[in-house]
C-alpha cells in the first residue's frame, strides 16, 4: 500500500512538474525578442534619434533582434548618422543601406542647428556618405530570405519607398520569389508612422504618394499605424537633457534642438511607432480595424473603419503624460557594456 502510494505521489509530482514547464515554455515563448528591420529618413526632425535609442534599449534588453537599420532618405549625412548611433550601443555591424531607386526623397534638417552634421563629424561611423551604403532592396530581400517565415516585423519611420522598391522587386540570388511573395512568407506585420486620422495630410505619406499608395494598397500582411496624432501629444527630452552623461549623440542631438524652443518637450510621432512594434499595443493603446486609403495626389490619406480590413490604427488609451515618462525612460538609456 506504501509503495502504492508513493507512486501515485511520484506521478502526481511529474504531472504537476510537467504542467508547470508548459507554463514556463509558453512564457518564453511570449518573451522571444522581435525579429525587427528597422526603416527611417533620420534627419528631417530628431524624433529618429530617439526612436533609435529606444531600440537600442529594448535591445540591449533582450526584447528585440535588429536585423538591419534602413535609410528611405537619400540625404547624404542620414547613413553616417544611423551609424553614429549603431555604433554608441555597440553594435556598429548592423546592416545599413539606402535607396537606389529613382527619384527618391532627399530631406535634410529644418531644424537651425544641422545635427545632422554635427554627429557625423563627432562620432564614429563607417559609411562616408549615404550613397556609398549598400542598396536598401538588396539588404531587405537578403534579410527576409534568410529568416523563418512569418517571423519579421518591419517598422517604417520614414518614406515608404523601400518598402515600395520590395513589393515590386522580382526573383534574384536570394529567393525565386517576387517582393510580395518574400514578403507575404517572411513578414509578420508593418508597424508605420504614417497617417493622421480619421482623415488629414501627414509628412511620412505625402513626400513620397506614389509609394505610399502602392504600401497601403498592396502591402500583404497587416499594417499597424501608429498617426500623426499619437505622437503629438507625447512629449518628451527634457529629463533627457539634463542627463549626467558626456559623449553621447542622443543627448547632443536634443541639447542642440531643444535649444531652439522646445520648452515642454519634442513631439514624439516615430518613438511611439517603434515602441509598438516591439512592446505591442497593449495595454498602452486601443486599435480600430478598417482600411487606410491615400486618396489623392497631395498624399491626403482617408480611414474606413471596418472590423475584416488589414489595416489597424491606433487609438489613445493610456494618458500621453504617462506614454511620454515611460518612453523617455528608454530613449535615456545608456549603452550596455559588451
Amino acid at each position: 500500500m506504501k509503495k502504492s502510494l508513493l507512486l501515485m505521489g511520484l506521478f502526481a509530482l511529474l504531472i504537476s512538474c510537467k504542467g508547470n514547464m508548459s507554463k514556463s515554455e509558453s512564457l518564453a515563448e511570449t518573451r522571444k525578442p522581435v525579429n525587427l528591420i528597422l526603416d527611417t529618413d533620420l534627419g528631417p526632425d530628431y524624433d529618429d534619434v530617439g526612436a533609435m535609442a529606444l531600440l537600442h534599449a529594448l535591445a540591449d534588453s533582450g526584447q528585440v533582434n535588429i536585423l538591419a537599420t534602413l535609410s528611405s532618405n537619400l540625404d547624404e549625412r542620414v547613413v553616417p548618422g544611423i551609424e553614429v548611433l549603431n555604433t554608441y550601443f555597440n553594435r556598429p555591424d548592423i546592416p545599413v543601406g539606402a535607396p537606389k531607386s529613382e527619384p527618391g526623397v532627399s530631406l535634410t534638417t529644418w531644424h537651425k542647428v544641422k545635427w545632422t552634421d554635427e554627429l557625423p563629424a563627432k562620432y564614429p561611423h563607417r559609411t562616408a556618405k549615404t550613397s556609398d551604403a549598400p542598396d536598401a532592396l538588396k539588404m531587405y530581400r537578403k534579410i527576409l530570405s534568410e529568416q523563418p517565415d512569418n517571423s519579421v516585423v518591419i517598422c517604417t519611420i520614414g518614406f515608404f519607398t523601400n518598402l515600395r522598391d520590395l513589393l515590386r522587386s522580382g526573383a534574384d540570388e536570394y529567393r525565386e520569389l517576387s517582393g510580395k511573395e518574400l514578403v507575404a512568407r517572411k513578414v509578420k506585420r508593418l508597424v508605420s508612422m504614417a497617417g493622421l486620422f480619421p482623415e488629414g495630410k501627414e509628412f511620412n505619406v505625402y513626400c513620397d504618394v506614389p509609394a505610399s499608395k502602392v504600401v497601403v494598397e498592396e502591402w500583404p500582411t497587416e499594417i499597424i499605424f501608429s498617426g500623426f496624432e499619437i505622437g503629438n501629444v507625447v512629449l518628451t527630452g527634457k529629463r533627457l537633457v539634463q542627463m549626467n552623461v558626456e559623449n553621447s549623440p542622443v543627448k547632443d542631438t536634443y541639447a542642440l534642438c531643444f535649444a531652439e524652443g522646445d520648452p515642454d518637450g519634442r513631439m514624439r510621432w516615430d518613438v511611439t511607432a517603434v515602441f509598438v512594434a516591439i512592446k505591442g499595443y497593449e495595454p498602452y493603446y486601443d486599435v480600430e480595424r478598417g482600411t487606410f486609403k491615400v486618396i489623392d495626389e497631395e498624399g491626403t490619406n482617408g480611414w474606413e473603419a471596418n472590423p475584416n480590413g488589414r489595416h489597424l490604427r491606433l487609438i489613445e488609451k493610456m494618458p500621453p503624460t504617462e506614454v511620454a515618462a515611460l518612453l523617455e525612460n528608454y530613449m535615456m538609456h545608456q549603452p550596455s557594456k559588451k
